[in-house]
């Protein structure tokens, strides 16, 4: 699948803003165990559980269309503007770079708890308290995302299913990356056509 870039690249010139950058895996389970429970406590008791089952289910939907939609349209938009350019290169295309660097195959806490507050407040502003049923959902499946990610780049990931989804993934970097956008969601690629099927592709 080829050999991935380890070293890390920097990003700014200060250190501690370098720092904010980057997460180690334990780190990431760790704090997302903590919130996760958290998210899952303060939906208790706002809806049914038919109802909170959906709205779970929704959430791991929209997650999934989500991470196809942002990979594809934002993380490889290519803008005309210099620091426009520059902020996505921060965002997502240092990975492309280094792709093997462990500290930031994850997405740092700061980022994900900042846009993930975000959208807790709006589903819910949208849907009223039960809301949080549909964000558990969003954010347990964005969760299960980086840490497929993570293993894609830094675990062998042998057996059939995640054996697939590693070489899904190495076609997005080793044979072209306008393609295999997603990462979990393998089935996104397929309907919009953007599959990609071999290194050679």
């Amino acid at each position: 699948m080829g050999k991935d870039r380890q070293e890390s690249i920097r990003l700014f010139r200060y250190a501690w803003l370098e720092r904010l950058t980057m997460v180690s895996l334990r780190t990431f389970i760790i704090t997302w165990a903590v919130l996760l429970a958290m998210i899952f406590w303060a939906a208790q008791g706002t809806a049914r559980q038919t109802a909170a089952l959906g709205l779970f289910m929704a959430g791991l939907l929209v997650w999934s269309l989500t991470e196809y939609a942002l990979h594809r349209f934002l993380f490889h938009w290519k803008p005309r503007w210099a620091p426009l350019a520059h902020l996505i290169f921060i965002v997502h295309e240092n990975h492309h770079t280094a792709p093997g660097d462990p500290m930031r195959n994850l997405m740092p806490p700061l980022v994900s708890m900042t846009v993930g507050g975000l959208i807790w407040a709006g589903c819910v502003a949208i849907i009223g308290p039960a809301g949080t049923w549909l964000f558990g959902g969003f954010i347990s499946a964005y969760v299960g995302y980086d840490l497929v990610h993570y293993g894609c780049h830094q675990w062998p990931l042998t057996d059939r299913l995640s054996g697939r989804f590693k070489a899904h993934h190495m076609r997005h970097h080793h044979a072209r990356v306008s393609g295999n956008y997603a990462i979990t969601g393998m089935i996104w690629d397929r309907l919009f056509g953007t599959r990609i099927t071999s290194l050679k592709d």
